[in-house]
């Protein structure tokens, strides 16, 4: 079956498959750790029941989330010794430590803490709890942190000294490693991104529920906290990803020619092209719907500004530009679609229709999985723009493979897809199917004319649990209810 395919060409199948599958659960935990930090924070700080409800909602959630990402990422790192045993003999002494500080530094703060966050509300105090929480959401960020040092050296190598073996050392200091060119910008970007992809989603829910019942308070304030989100922190995203461009021109330059589809140098200004085929062949873009200069004034801030093409790049060091020039457009554009949607939502709030207007909601709705979409498409982008180097100008990924037969990885390549699709596919069902209930006070609450303290929250009842008898949070979420704000 995969006799005639090239080995080379399955095993990056391969790892991009699993590395999609994976990227996809921190995405969205990385931004949700931190959420539900935010709701235990609020919860404490006025002692409103309805924080605490969110936050039991979203913690199932997450902990799924988070088992799905630690089990699909641990199958990529046998990948490094099975598929890529080359680049990892290579690289190992730079790349392996930078993997271990993950380990040593996030992901044992996370697991000895997750537990305590998952089970022990009420065996610990709740400012233990909160602490809990608190590094369970660092440690996700510390994880996020060394992944991308790692994928940025590879962007950018520097510090590196090279041995009389051909491999990689590490040179005279490991800062210069670790905070290589690229990686405050990429670690910048990626870390917002995840924040945005976490908001579209607890948007999209609340969005849901409020098409069912615009008066549900905790749909209200799900809808209303990712929105804020959305208007505030989407303009910023834009910004860090223009700052990432330029960075990545000045570095990798080639891959901002295959982003842009300039296969032509453009000596006094380069037009920015909307859309359009990309033809490798005839090294042009049919069909092109471009605006004149508009690229050197993005890219060099001044119309008349040159700008190289693919013309004065070898074929061989060509990337695949018509991979790089769509995923990059479909994460711009859906990234300006954030921000339409976020400007929409303040101006339904100003009208005081927030929670009134449905298209808005249904906007919302369809684009709750679009932050899954930008980060794939943006780590596409970054991946397949790198090629044809596995280490930028340094090692090839056709030199980096193992040297192994297409169908021995055809054949893992086809248990991946059968497993991923079925155990991940069931998750992430279950995640859908705990999406699809609203969050509610009765849930969690006290039931009628119990007494001592709440098992499912670890509290003593006192007035907050019963939103309808209490005399301050009922006027606040009755304001709510109303004013659409």
């Amino acid at each position: 079956m995969f006799d005639q395919i090239d080995a080379l060409l399955l095993a990056r199948i391969q790892f991009a498959f699993t590395v999609s599958f994976h990227f996809i659960f921190p995405a969205f935990s990385i931004g949700l750790a931190s959420y539900l930090a935010v709701l235990e924070g609020l919860w404490l700080k006025t002692g409103r029941q309805l924080y605490l409800d969110l936050f039991k909602y979203w913690l199932k959630i997450f902990a799924i989330t988070f088992a799905m990402g630690v089990v699909s990422g641990i199958v990529m790192s046998y990948q490094f010794g099975t598929n890529w045993s080359k680049f990892s003999d290579i690289a190992g002494p730079v790349i392996g430590p930078l993997m271990a500080y993950e380990v040593l530094t996030a992901f044992f703060l996370e697991a000895g803490f997750l537990g305590v966050m998952l089970f022990g509300m009420n065996r610990v105090g709740k400012k233990l709890h909160f602490a809990a929480t608190l590094m369970v959401a660092v440690g996700t960020f510390i994880s996020a942190f060394w992944i991308l040092s790692v994928n940025s050296w590879m962007q950018t190598p520097v510090g590196y000294e090279i041995g009389a073996n051909g491999q990689y050392l590490p040179g005279d200091s490991w800062w210069n490693i670790v905070f290589n060119p690229s990686f405050p910008y990429r670690l910048v970007h990626t870390v917002i991104a995840a924040y945005l992809t976490t908001a579209f989603v607890v948007g999209g829910v609340g969005a849901w529920h409020l098409l069912k019942d615009r008066a549900n308070l905790h749909a209200r304030k799900m809808f209303s906290m990712a929105m804020w989100m959305a208007a505030i922190v989407a303009p910023i995203q834009i910004f860090a990803g223009d700052m990432h461009g330029l960075n990545t021109l000045e570095h990798q330059p080639q891959k901002v020619m295959a982003m842009e589809g300039h296969f032509d140098s453009h000596p006094d200004g380069a037009p920015l092209i909307l859309f359009g085929i990309p033809n490798s062949e005839e090294k042009r873009v049919d069909y092109a719907i471009e605006i004149p200069k508009a690229s050197s004034l993005i890219l060099k801030h001044d119309l008349n500004a040159p700008l190289a093409g693919l013309d004065t790049i070898p074929d061989d060091e060509e990337p695949p530009v018509g991979i790089v020039f769509w995923s990059f457009r479909i994460m711009v554009g859906i990234g300006f679609a954030m921000l339409g949607l976020g400007m929409w939502s303040l101006f339904a709030r100003f009208r005081k229709k927030l929670y009134d207007w449905r298209t808005l909601h249904r906007a919302a709705l369809v684009m709750a999985p679009s932050g899954f979409v930008a980060v794939l498409a943006g780590w596409i982008t970054t991946e397949v723009g790198r090629q044809p180097y596995v280490i930028y100008n340094l090692l090839r990924t056709a030199d980096a493979a193992s040297p192994l037969d297409a169908p021995a990885v055809g054949a893992s390549l086809l248990a991946f897809v059968i497993v991923y699709f079925v155990v991940f596919g069931a998750g992430v069902w279950y995640i859908l199917h705990l999406m699809h209930k609203p969050p509610h006070t009765g849930e969690y609450g006290v039931k009628r004319g119990e007494k001592g303290p709440i098992r499912t929250a670890g509290i003593m009842p006192g007035p907050t649990q019963n939103p309808g008898s209490d005399p301050d949070t009922l006027p606040r979420d009755h304001e709510e209810a109303t004013d659409g704000r």
